[in-house]
């Protein structure tokens, strides 16, 4: 047995006395599931550390697939200081994108590497309810402040994890896309990265992972070496305000 084989068993088997039973919440981002090789390096992943008998939450959004299938029906998606706007049409996109192609996708993958997934949004089993987000006063591209309505767009108001933690005691990997409903039945889209925090935060989760293509944090969005490598909780603060 070569000394790298033995390297990487010893390491699995660190890694699953620290983690094993433990509750992981990873969110995938939209460039992620655009690459096959990529979705497939992380349902190879997900597979070990369901080996290591961690219990895995994938959440993903889609806002690049849903751009794109906006344009091929007609419809130019509208962007705000970087936030998409969901208008009731583009709302449907994101509905037939998110709950149907992509996290078909994810499933796939998952089932090419033996691993029990089940697809679900945050509408399923009132896993989320949202509300409307309201206008908001920002600035555009342009550095204009305007009041912006980004249309069917919610903020997580409540969650009920059950369904959730049904699905993790019986073994399966939940897939969540980031759809939700408010209390009249009413669906919204919502941020992807906005469910994860909500998810983990509900299942009270050991890691809260995020895959991105994105280097980490950033100070100024467009500047790949604004990175914060490191940050307290008040440091955060002023960067959460700047949007």
């Amino acid at each position: 047995m070569s000394e790298d084989l033995i390297r990487a068993l010893k390491g699995a088997l660190d890694y699953s006395r620290v983690y094993r039973r433990q509750t992981f919440v990873i969110k995938l981002g939209g460039e992620v599931l655009a690459e096959p090789e990529v979705l497939e390096n992380v349902a190879m992943q997900v597979a070990l550390l369901e080996a290591l008998s961690v219990r895995v939450v994938l959440v993903h959004g889609g806002g690049p697939q849903s751009s794109e299938l906006s344009r091929k029906l007609g419809l130019e998606p509208e962007l705000v200081a970087g936030r998409r706007v969901t208008t009731p049409e583009v709302l449907e996109v994101t509905k037939m994108v998110y709950a149907g192609q992509l996290n078909v996708d994810v499933l796939s993958a998952l089932r090419a590497q033996q691993v029990r997934a089940v697809g679900l949004s945050g509408v399923d089993g009132g896993l989320l309810t949202a509300v409307r987000r309201p206008p908001v006063q920002m600035e555009d591209d342009e550095g204009r402040r305007r009041t912006v309505d980004f249309g069917e767009v919610g903020d997580v108001e409540a969650t009920d994890v059950s369904v959730l933690t049904t699905l993790l005691d019986a073994g399966y990997v939940p897939v969540v896309a980031s759809l939700a409903a408010d209390s009249e039945g009413r669906a919204l889209n919502i941020n992807a990265d906005t469910v994860a925090e909500a998810l983990a935060t509900g299942l009270a989760a050991d890691k809260l992972i995020f895959l991105t293509t994105s280097p980490g944090l950033l100070r100024e969005p467009r500047d790949p070496s604004s990175l914060v490598a490191f940050a307290t909780p008040r440091e955060l603060e002023p960067l959460l305000e700047g949007g």
